[in-house]
């Protein structure tokens, strides 16, 4: 039986490269032969379009007539090695010593072949040769795995909590759809935890002790969507220097979680609809599927009903990623649970301040009547900011909600009608307001783009459409 695996013999003696090929050829499916080196890196780059790339290389050391220096082997040594670093090359001479032998290893060679060569010295060197370059694939195809998996390894900095009626009956729907492999769709406005949620899903169902991977859809380039989700071939594209597992590979036997699904094309809504009716996607520049087995939880805090009204999303992917929808209501919908939330972010950002801080009962109520336009999200960066800037053992909301904390309790109720009231401002003047905050925090933040969206507790992609919106 014929091992598996691809080898090319390079050599301008055409009776090497006969006997080469018949001794070979009884052993391994795919063997090639070419007497011309520059022929090397077109043969590399068809054979990886065929699916069966270049395992092994035979290479001699002298191509010009009368040369026995070995130079132009090490030339295309380099240039092998240059193209695809997972190749294994063996160089071959009929000019060997032992001096030349090293110095072929230290360039980069697996092994030094001397012509003529005993058939079973050939044999034992190639399978040495194949078995070095599987285990050179393994290795290169884990460190890319494991570049991938870093962000999985990013857990939530925060709990998930809540104590509202509305958010014990999202607890319970987690509770009861965790369980089953169902796709899930998490709804709501920026900043109600959405993330969160997904990985609450995760972390309750079957799938809980293998990886949750997630993807930002609006921060991804509409030239890099399948390459980001389904992975790419080396040389697929121009900038392709490597092989690129994408997400959906990623996350095999896990969740993949979909953030910002309302920003995805419709060209690109009918490829993932595809993968998830197949169950199989291909990698940009294979011709090879793959199959694959996540587990798929979406999210958006766009109305995908109106969008599909609309012609901007398709409903046959509607049907597909919302067998169990999770609405998550906003803060304001769930003043109860501010205390909660109050007091786990307070804790959590004096511990990492070192700072020993309290909150007053009138601040809370304080907290508790402002809209949180931003939601969870604004809240808790709110705290932080109250945790850095207050000077004294309370923590100083002046900075949260207005004056607040140095006004009477009566004051405070005036000062949150008038936040409140930020809602019923009329469009252009909202557009305004947004408009100015967007320009300031990228001013302190001095033009990074990541640092001012976090600290107006927005996502990358809601921050991007911002920037477009007012042309910043």
């Amino acid at each position: 039986m014929k091992h598996s695996g691809s080898l090319l013999i390079v050599d301008d003696n055409p009776d090497i490269l006969i006997a080469a090929r018949l001794l070979l050829k009884q052993h391994y499916q795919s063997v090639k032969t070419t007497d011309n080196p520059f022929d090397i890196a077109g043969i590399i780059n068809e054979q990886r379009k065929l699916e069966q790339p270049i395992d092994v290389i035979l290479l001699d050391m002298n191509f010009t007539q009368d040369s026995i220096s070995g130079k132009e082997g090490f030339y295309w040594l380099k240039k092998i090695i240059e193209q695809d670093a997972n190749i294994v090359v063996l160089l071959m001479t009929a000019y060997g010593d032992i001096q030349l032998a090293v110095d072929a290893i230290k360039a980069g060679a697996s092994d030094f072949i001397a012509k003529p060569w005993q058939n079973e010295q050939l044999l034992g060197a190639v399978t040495a040769a194949f078995s070095h370059a599987k285990d050179k694939q393994q290795v290169g195809k884990l460190t890319r795995q494991k570049q991938g998996l870093n962000q999985a390894l990013n857990t939530p900095n925060f709990e998930f909590l809540g104590q509202s009626n509305a958010m014990q009956q999202v607890f319970s729907t987690i509770e009861k759809a965790a369980q089953t492999d169902a796709n899930i769709l998490i709804t709501g406005e920026s900043g109600t935890g959405k993330e969160l949620t997904a990985h609450a899903i995760h972390q309750a169902s079957m799938r809980h002790s293998q990886t949750f991977m997630s993807l930002d859809m609006g921060a991804v380039a509409q030239n890099l969507f399948e390459s980001e989700l389904f992975g790419h071939k080396k040389g697929a594209f121009t900038d392709a220097k490597a092989d690129h597992i994408g997400k959906f590979e990623l996350a095999q036997g896990g969740s993949l979680f979909l953030d910002e699904l309302g920003n995805l094309p419709l060209e690109h809504q009918a490829k993932l609809l595809a993968a998830l009716q197949n169950r199989q996607i291909t990698p940009v520049g294979s011709s090879k599927a793959v199959d694959i087995d996540i587990r798929l939880i979406c999210a958006t805090n766009d109305n995908l009903d109106q969008a599909v009204s609309e012609g901007r999303f398709r409903q046959d992917l509607l049907y597909r990623i919302n067998t169990v929808e999770i609405r998550l209501p906003a803060l304001r919908e769930r003043s109860d649970g501010i205390p909660l939330l109050a007091n786990y972010y307070l804790k959590h950002f004096a511990q990492k301040y070192k700072r020993s801080l309290t909150i007053s009962d009138d601040d809370m109520s304080a907290l508790c009547q402002y809209a949180w336009p931003g939601n969870v999200r604004e809240l808790a960066h709110a705290i932080e900011r109250a945790v850095i800037l207050t000077e004294g053992d309370k923590l100083d909301i002046s900075s949260v909600v207005g004056n607040s904390a140095s006004v009477s309790t009566d004051e405070k109720t005036q000062s949150t009608e008038v936040l409140n009231n930020v809602a019923q401002y009329d469009t252009f003047d909202l557009d305004i307001l947004e408009q100015r905050t967007v320009r300031a925090a990228l001013k302190h933040h001095q033009g990074n783009v990541s640092h001012a969206a976090k600290a107006l507790g927005l996502t990358r992609g809601a921050m991007y459409r911002r920037l477009e919106k007012y042309g910043l």
